[in-house]
């Protein structure tokens, strides 16, 4: 791991030191899983079941916070059973699905979900010609229920799709009070109000965190790195990890500490475990 600073390096400290009244929260895409071509074939890192078990018994919760839908992440992540593991070792997991809309947590083991936003069928039918008009008719759309998310990675030249589609589909989101989350050549359309930073904040209230670590990967991920800033501000102990890759760095400058993909966060979790149960025996 790559700390930016001297000061990460003191805020690594720090969160040790809290780690026991402290909340781990994860992005998925990215973080705990691979960026691939098919969405629905991220599946999450063959160590991360253990890698998350033994953390959970030296901290007070594990988050999964993603913009996927939480019956999605369960399944690609195996979170039930490493759940079940999680409970056993006297912690909870829990899971916020498509940026905190959806709930999940180990112990109440049931899906808690809104109803999709008023205007997201429409923007839905209005959507392919909007596609069409862009040259990007071929481009993958994901149905999440509670949003939509339009991928460009299968396209020919992804990031031209991506630049020029975004604005148009701003538009067409506000023209139905939707807002969008640019991504790695995805777009999603959701409802406005609600996004990882807030999820942060609720963990934080909810089970009165003595801190919090957050790792992310991209855009979706910076209002949680926002929120870690301000409470960070009002002297909670705060770790931000930015999972690194060539394709997006817009959360560097935002992080204390730098790895390289899931891997890089999954080793950085078993340093922090093991520097917390040597600083508690």
């Amino acid at each position: 791991m790559d700390f930016t600073s001297g000061q990460g390096e003191q805020r690594y400290e720090a969160f040790v030191r809290a780690a026991a009244s402290s909340v781990v929260g994860l992005d998925f895409d990215g973080t705990l899983s691979p960026i691939v071509d098919d969405p629905e074939q991220a599946h999450i890192h063959p160590d991360a079941r253990d890698v998350l078990v033994a953390l959970a018994a030296e901290v007070r919760a594990v988050a999964v916070i993603t913009g996927r839908p939480a019956r999605q992440a369960l399944d690609l992540g195996g979170l039930e059973e490493v759940g079940a593991a999680v409970g056993e070792a006297g912690s909870e997991l829990y899971l916020f699905g498509q940026y905190g809309n959806e709930r999940w947590s180990s112990s109440r083991r049931r899906i808690v979900s809104p109803r999709p936003p008023k205007g997201l069928a429409t923007f839905e039918r209005e959507l392919p010609r909007l596609l069409r008009t862009h040259g990007a008719g071929e481009a993958f759309i994901e149905d999440k229920g509670l949003a939509v998310a339009v991928h460009t990675r299968r396209l020919p030249d992804p990031e031209r799709s991506f630049e020029a589609l975004l604005p148009a589909l701003r538009g067409l989101a506000a023209a139905h009070d939707l807002v969008v989350e640019p991504g790695r050549h995805v777009v999603e359309i959701r409802s406005p109000g609600m996004h990882k930073g807030v999820a942060v904040r609720t963990l934080v209230e909810e089970l009165d965190a003595g801190g919090f670590l957050f790792a992310g990967d991209d855009l979706g991920d910076v209002e949680a790195f926002e929120a870690l800033g301000e409470l960070a501000e009002g002297g909670l102990p705060t770790l931000r990890v930015c999972s690194a890759s060539h394709e997006e760095s817009a959360l560097v400058p935002m992080s204390d500490i730098v790895v390289k993909g899931p891997e890089g966060v999954l080793q950085l979790l078993a340093q922090l475990t093991s520097d917390a149960r040597d600083l508690r025996s």
